[in-house]
C-alpha cells in the first residue's frame, strides 16, 4: 500500500500556532507530512531559511511522521519528488479561499496526480498570520500567544 504523503509549503516566517495547529489536525490524515519552507519573494523575511527550518524541526522534534524541509521552484515538482499525493494548504476566510483556489487550479494543470486539500483554520486561530506576527516583532510587541513555544527563542526583533 502505498504511503499517504503530504506536502504543507509556505514561508513559515516565522511558523505561527494556527500553522501548528493545521499540521497537527492533518496528522490522522496522512502516514508523512512534509512542511516545506519555500522562498517568496513578495514578503520581507524576518529569520533566515536554515534558522526557519531548525525552529520548525523544534517544534515536532517528537513527531516522526512530520518532516521538514526547504524547496526552491514550484511546489509540484517538490512534491513529485517526495513522493507526495497530496497538498495541504489552510483556509483563514474567503480572500485565502479566492487565493489558494487560483493556485490549487494551476496546480491541477500542472501535476493532475497532486490534489490540494483545503483545512479551515480552528476558531480563535484565524486571526494569526506570519506578517502580523513580523509586524507584531518589529514594534516590539509580544508574539508568544501567536507561536508555539519552540519557536519563541528562534525569534528577534527585526532591525
Amino acid at each position: 500500500m502505498m504511503k499517504k504523503i503530504a506536502v504543507f509549503p509556505g514561508s513559515f516566517d516565522p511558523f505561527t500556532r494556527a500553522h501548528q495547529d493545521l499540521v497537527l489536525r492533518a496528522l490522522p490524515l496522512f502516514d508523512e507530512i512534509v512542511i516545506a519552507i519555500g522562498v517568496n519573494n513578495s514578503k520581507q523575511g524576518l529569520l533566515p531559511f536554515e534558522v526557519r527550518e531548525e525552529a520548525i524541526k523544534a517544534v515536532f522534534k517528537d513527531e516522526s511522521k512530520v518532516q521538514v524541509q526547504r524547496i526552491q521552484g514550484l511546489t509540484v515538482n517538490f512534491c513529485r519528488e517526495v513522493g507526495a499525493q497530496f497538498m495541504l494548504r489552510g483556509l483563514r476566510n474567503g480572500i485565502d479561499l479566492e487565493f489558494e483556489n487560483a493556485i490549487a487550479q494551476n496546480n491541477l494543470i500542472l501535476a493532475p496526480e497532486v490534489e490540494s486539500l483545503f483545512l479551515l483554520a480552528r476558531s480563535g486561530l484565524g486571526h494569526i498570520s506570519s506578517t502580523i506576527v513580523r509586524d507584531i516583532l518589529k514594534n516590539g510587541g509580544d508574539v508568544s500567544a501567536l507561536v508555539p513555544d519552540a519557536i519563541l527563542p528562534f525569534l528577534k526583533t527585526p532591525e
